[in-house]
């Protein structure tokens, strides 16, 4: 059965760019096109769209605003479509937090030109958020943490994709300001990487920056990968530190979970506890694994919980997960396997 698709934006050309890409895909049907978003609410009322395409920027009522009304009233799978700029960035990182499933970058040419490249990826996100999960209100944010933690030694590493902005700010806001020293791995444009770092910084109790290479590994701080051309990965030393290295996709990705989790496996074996969380494919089941393998503390989330349930999947599936659990029990769970 095809995915049935509603497109709203305020640009002719570009409703008709994005309808054109996925009209290409025999999976995909698109119902309709909206040019604001009082059009599109006539539109879902009467069409009932399986996914909606939603422009960030519009007249009257913006697609910040128009997403949380729809998520509380009428819960529907929704892939932003945003502009790849620094405003553009933080703008969609709200858009995560508040339910989307996941963003496109818009492409900018001209529209012949960016017709003949199109790589398909729309199209594969439109049909993975027909299969996400998605919740009628925002989680409660439960922000306890245990009264006093005293690290035991053991370092943490975090694997996500669709669904991770949610699921890691939600993790996140249960660690305390002394926090074990934790590397995470979440797939998203390079524009986004360094907003969505300081955006948690400024929710959570921890340090939370964007890792650079040589940046030593301290409690208290947590270190989120920058997209682009380069992996994550922990190296072991009397002061451990963050290496960015250049290098091919891995596992589809760069950076690359499985790159960060073997790195954490080399370095710290034992001392360590993995975390793969929601998002699409199979990155980081291998290295989680062999994490596992080596003695650490693995960790899966759970179906139930998860927007799009596969990298877990996986790694639930090949045997990597010692434990698999809902998201709001992980963060808690991470801290009592790494305190004394």
């Amino acid at each position: 059965m095809s995915v049935r698709c509603l497109v709203v934006d305020d640009s002719p050309v570009m409703r008709a760019l994005l309808s054109g890409m996925l009209r290409r895909d025999s999976e995909i049907d698109v119902i309709g096109t909206a040019a604001d978003t009082k059009i599109a609410r006539e539109m879902i009322r009467e069409l009932n769209p399986d996914v909606i395409t939603l422009d960030i920027e519009m007249p009257g009522m913006n697609g910040l605003e128009f997403l949380e009304k729809l998520m509380r009233l009428r819960p529907t799978p929704v892939v932003m479509c945003s502009t790849l700029t620094t405003r553009g960035a933080d703008t969609t990182l709200r858009a995560l937090e508040i339910g989307a499933v996941d963003c496109y970058a818009k492409p900018q040419g001209a529209i012949q030109d960016l017709m003949a490249i199109d790589d398909g990826q729309l199209a594969d996100m439109v049909k993975q958020a027909a299969r996400s999960r998605r919740r009628a209100l925002p989680l409660v944010r439960d922000t306890a943490t245990r009264g006093e933690f005293r690290w035991n030694g053991n370092y943490v590493g975090i694997g996500s994709s669709t669904g991770g902005v949610e699921a890691l700010t939600e993790l996140l806001q249960r660690f305390p300001e002394n926090c074990p020293p934790t590397v995470i791995v979440q797939h998203m444009p390079a524009l986004y990487t360094a907003s969505f770092a300081a955006r948690l910084d400024k929710q959570c109790a921890p340090r939370i920056v964007e890792a650079t290479d040589g940046a030593p590994l301290e409690r208290g701080t947590v270190y989120i990968a920058p997209g682009g051309n380069t992996h994550l990965m922990v190296k072991p030393g009397s002061q451990p530190f963050c290496r960015l290295v250049e290098g091919d996709l891995v596992t589809g990705h760069r950076p690359s979970v499985d790159v960060m989790f073997r790195s954490l496996a080399g370095a710290f074996r034992a001392a360590s506890v993995g975390v793969i969380l929601t998002g699409m494919g199979r990155d980081g089941a291998s290295g989680l694994l062999e994490l596992r393998d080596g003695g650490a503390r693995t960790i899966g989330q759970d179906e139930s919980s998860c927007v799009v349930y596969g990298m877990s999947r996986v790694a639930a599936e090949i045997g990597a997960c010692e434990m698999v659990l809902p998201l709001e029990k992980i963060g808690l769970k991470v801290l009592d396997l790494c305190s004394i």
